[in-house]
């Protein structure tokens, strides 16, 4: 099939001789005129159809339907291949939605005043100036989350010292970046947060998982040769319980002792159900070895994407560095917004509002899994989940839940449910839970007590 040849070099309007006496067309405006469209409009149809390999020109002869198959707009198959560690990884398959949602480490949209955010995040957008920013944050932001973690957690931080991320993702990998080299013995809570594990090993650590007790990681059990030691003290992910005080000293004498760094991810502590927290490992390190790191993820939304770490002085300029050969900055406008919602009062009004609900959600799921013989209740009074020992459920349409075992990165693994509360009501939790100690089966054996 020969399409209208388009010759680039013949767009002439000049009068034509023919006894019709109309000026003469290029074939661009013939078929223009035919298909009653602008002659741009048929020009670019030209241009893109030869671009994807629909068409072809050929000079003097006039363009053609490609005979040649036209290729698919995937990337090849390829035959490169990643390093050993990363053919094993791939992002968490995404769970289907449930009517029963216990998931872990969702907030609840429906808490969060968006009305709100987006009035600031619209201010931000018709004032920020365009451009590239400073890679350890917006300086009014820093500010901001200096002041709020120094009055609600006691963290001992200047706006220098605080560098935004990502989530708390990202501040784990900057630290990893400026820290780890490969071979280096990272030691992480057993059971713990599977990102970070798995985050330090594919930086090249060397990853030790150190068992967890009732109070806290156990630091005899640290690796001597460890030189970061990831830590979740305030509300221990996954089981919940607080790191004794005894237990954060002890901890803080091992860093100074074998020259260690300690990162201290407070992931969810801000919602608080009962009395006033230890004091964070950050306001007690004397020696600068604790990285303090924060998240918005699950006191505003996952999506915002907003974090920060607090890094000892010595630290600063190379962690501001990482981020800047990562990514160079975060979205202003974001980070602006968020500035403002701190600073008018925005950000404790909705987390006192949050807990409130959330209390109550964990009030209900506490009582049930207490009276339930089968499992045994980890105490806990923060946080978006709770943990129990000795159980598994069956897979269940409607029911999204998880296994301990998921938490766990040494064998044996521990068996237990983990039942998170911010993404069901509080009126489906009744049904939902009727509905899980239905699908429930008991450990063989009786789970220990943590010890």
């Amino acid at each position: 099939m020969t399409w209208p040849h388009r010759s680039t070099v013949s767009f002439s309007t000049r009068s034509s001789t023919a006894d019709s006496g109309r000026a003469s067309a290029s074939p661009d405006q013939e078929l223009a005129r035919r298909l009653d469209l602008s002659r741009n409009t048929v020009a670019l149809a030209y241009d893109r159809l030869v671009a994807d390999g629909f068409l072809v020109g050929r000079a003097g002869a006039g363009t053609f339907v490609s005979k040649e198959p036209v290729r698919g707009r995937a990337a090849p198959k390829g035959v490169v291949r990643p390093r050993l560690l990363w053919q094993d990884l791939a992002p968490p398959p995404r769970m289907a939605p449930a009517r029963y949602d216990f998931r872990v480490g969702v907030p609840d949209a429906r808490l969060f005043p968006m009305d709100t955010w987006r009035r600031l995040v619209a201010r931000e957008l018709r004032t920020s100036v365009a451009g590239y920013a400073d890679p350890a944050g917006h300086e009014p932001l820093r500010a901001a989350i200096s002041r709020h973690i120094g009055l609600s957690r006691s963290v001992h931080a200047s706006p220098s010292d605080v560098l935004i991320t990502n989530g708390a993702q990202q501040a784990l990998d900057l630290i990893g970046r400026v820290l780890i080299e490969p071979g280096t013995v990272v030691a992480v809570e057993e059971p713990g947060y599977p990102p970070a594990r798995l985050l330090f090993r594919s930086l090249g650590a060397r990853v030790a998982g150190v068992p967890v007790d009732a109070e806290g990681i156990d630091v005899r059990a640290i690796p001597g040769a460890a030189k970061v030691v990831y830590v979740t003290p305030s509300h221990q992910f996954p089981l919940g319980t607080p790191m004794s005080l005894a237990r954060r000293a002890a901890l803080l004498a091992w860093a100074e002792r074998r020259r260690a760094v300690v990162i201290e991810d407070d992931y969810d502590s801000e919602f608080r159900f009962g009395e006033r927290p230890l004091e964070p490992l950050q306001s007690l390190d004397r020696a600068g070895r604790v990285i303090y790191v924060g998240s918005f993820s699950k006191t505003l939304l996952p999506m915002l994407r907003l974090g920060f770490l607090v890094a000892p002085a010595s630290l600063a300029p190379a962690l501001a560095a990482a981020r800047y050969l990562s990514d160079w900055h975060g979205e202003v406008p974001t980070q602006a917004a968020l500035a403002r919602f701190i600073d008018e009062g925005l950000l404790a009004r909705h987390i006192r509002k949050a807990t409130r609900e959330y209390a109550a959600r964990h009030a209900l799921i506490a009582e049930a899994l207490d009276a339930d013989e089968r499992v045994r209740l980890v105490p806990s009074t923060a946080g978006l989940h709770l943990c129990a020992l000795g159980a598994s459920v069956r897979a269940t349409p409607g029911l999204a839940v998880e296994h301990l075992e998921a938490y766990c990165g040494e064998s044996p693994p521990q068996r237990g449910l983990v039942l998170g509360y911010g993404a069901i009501g509080r009126d489906a939790i009744p049904e939902g839970l009727r509905l899980l100690r239905s699908r429930m089966s008991a450990a063989p054996e009786p789970a220990a007590p943590l010890p």
